[in-house]
């Protein structure tokens, strides 16, 4: 694909050999910023390879990295794979974006990656560009002061047919900087159902940060 350069690899983090896909654009450009994107239960990296969203962010200038999470996708064939619950949320994306060195990214998190996103975005010191919550689990988890104290610019997506999206918007709206972006007629994975509005939100969001 003319523009935009493409590459599949594995990376260690934390005991963990995780795959990941990654584009960024082509003929040497530098990319305007880099975009890290997880994954709910029932998909993987793959699922943003079939939506064309890591071409569309490479075709934009962003270096878009999306890694299957640890016991999914590709990532569930590495040996000796740690238990979930023996990993460390908080630091895990901190362990990835150093290893994968994408400076200070976006996350974008849908689903179940909220359990590694949210402790990764309250941490003190945490160093993100944006964060992209869609309908993440374990909202509830972080405490109203820590919300407040976030000075990320924040895009909440949800489908207007999903509970759980107004179930974390009931959290997330406590983030100081964000903006809602709700699809209607969408479920839970709500940019399956509405990719163009999905692509078209994402890359408007972004160019807000630059």
């Amino acid at each position: 694909m003319a523009g935009v350069e493409q590459r599949e690899s594995t990376i260690q983090v934390q005991g963990q050999s995780l795959f990941f896909r990654e584009a960024r654009p082509g003929a040497g450009q530098t990319p305007r910023l880099s975009v890290l994107l997880l994954h709910g239960i029932r998909f993987s990296s793959e699922t943003w390879q079939n939506l064309g969203t890591l071409h569309k962010l490479a075709q934009a200038g962003y270096r878009a990295v999306a890694i299957d999470l640890p016991g999914l996708g590709h990532s569930k064939e590495a040996a000796a794979p740690v238990p979930v619950g023996e990993l460390a949320p908080g630091s895990f994306l901190a362990a990835v974006v150093a290893a994968l060195e994408l400076g200070a990214p976006v996350v974008v998190s849908p689903s179940l990656s909220g359990m590694y996103s949210l402790p990764f975005l309250t941490a003190p010191g945490s160093q993100l560009r944006g964060y992209v919550p869609v309908a993440p689990i374990c909202t509830d988890k972080i405490s109203a002061a820590d919300y407040a104290r976030v000075q990320t610019p924040a895009l909440i997506v949800y489908g207007d047919q999903d509970p759980m999206g107004h179930t974390s918007l009931e959290h997330l709206k406590q983030l100081p900087h964000h903006r809602v972006l709700v699809m209607e007629g969408a479920g839970h994975p709500c940019y399956l159902d509405k990719p163009e509005e999905w692509h078209k939100g994402l890359l408007e969001f972004l160019q807000g940060l630059a």
